[in-house]
């Protein structure tokens, strides 16, 4: 079983780190206002496609996990889950088929 990990960083700092990576103002306050509504959570998968869909190339998602005191492996499996995770939401927009066998 995967040994579960929290990582803490403050809502100061995170701004910070976002603006030190090149977020703008109004993505930070997007995501910090989507992470309040989570209850100031989120999974470490969801958190990586969140800072994507604000327009932060993958090389500084990896710095600001980095930040958190992520290991690169386990970056790079978060990475590659968010990708597969992206593939199947994708696939399934795309494709809607059934199969009757007779």
């Amino acid at each position: 079983m995967a040994k579960l990990e929290t990582y803490i960083i403050s809502r100061q700092e995170l701004r910070r780190v976002l603006i030190a990576f090149g977020m703008g103002d109004k993505n930070i306050e997007a995501l910090l206002n989507t992470l309040e509504r989570a209850h100031r959570h989120a999974n470490v998968v969801a958190f990586s496609s969140m800072l994507e869909k604000a327009g932060l190339p993958r090389d500084r998602i990896v710095n600001v996990l980095r930040r958190l005191g992520i290991d690169d492996i386990t970056i790079q499996d978060i990475l590659d889950t968010a990708d597969e995770q992206r593939i199947l939401a994708e696939s399934g927009r795309l494709f809607d088929v059934s199969v009757d066998f007779s």
